[in-house]
């Protein structure tokens, strides 16, 4: 069985964390690194050059900053999947970095396994957050509920396509989602490509933030569906 390789370009101004990074990544069968950068300009230009399946870019980094950059390669390439790494908790970050179409946010100290099934789970075109992440998600996009117009896209889905939304952004995978909804996971794909494309929304991830700022969950209330 051919094995496809998962391209992933390196983006961060400190040469020990991509030294770090590429002797990870390259030890693994299906992934490769196909290049690195030490600001967004350059990411911007290497990833022109290699077409990178998932850039793994820092948020901080000098002349262009890692979300400058990954709004400027998701647009030359929207294919493209940009995991945000980070030691930094300020939820502008957050909000800007998910704002730009990023498909994953991690913490630089995640375990490499971790980082590893980041970049497997966004070349497969899902989104992924890290367990503290996901709180600030809720906690930053709860709070603009009713300050916006996102609400209003709720009229654009269908009671089952709500109701498979509102699974997802609590973290559920699609056969969890199934299970509860006594539905084939096949539908629940369907299901999930047809709200993405709905909301113009990239994956998962923005749908989570979706999902708290239009005011559909809210923090801590209960699960009530299916």
């Amino acid at each position: 069985m051919t094995v496809t390789t998962i391209r992933v370009l390196l983006a961060d101004d400190e040469a020990m964390v991509r030294a770090g990074l590429r002797l990870l990544i390259d030890n693994e069968p299906d992934l490769t690194v196909v290049g690195e950068a030490v600001d967004g300009a350059e990411a911007v230009a290497v990833a022109g050059r290699t077409a990178p399946d998932v850039v793994l870019m820092d948020v901080r980094m000098p002349n262009v900053d890692g979300i400058e950059a990954a709004r400027q390669i998701i647009a030359a390439r929207p294919e493209a999947r940009i995991v945000m790494l980070t030691t930094f908790r300020e939820d502008r970050y957050l909000q800007d970095a998910l704002r730009a179409g990023v498909s994953g946010f991690l913490l630089k100290v995640s375990p490499p396994q971790q980082m590893l099934d980041a970049i497997r789970v966004v070349a497969d075109g899902g989104g992924l957050l890290d367990p503290s992440v996901t709180l600030r998600v809720i906690e930053t996009f709860s709070g603009q509920a009713g300050r916006t117009s996102r609400a209003d896209d709720l009229a654009r889905l269908s009671p089952r396509e709500l109701d498979v939304l509102a699974f997802v952004a609590r973290g559920m995978s699609n056969a969890e989602v199934a299970a509860r909804l006594h539905i084939g996971e096949a539908t629940v794909k369907t299901h999930v490509a047809n709200f993405l494309m709905k909301l113009g929304l990239r994956d998962r991830v923005q749908a989570v933030a979706f999902a708290y700022e239009s005011g559909l969950l809210r923090p801590g209330e209960p699960d009530t569906t299916g």
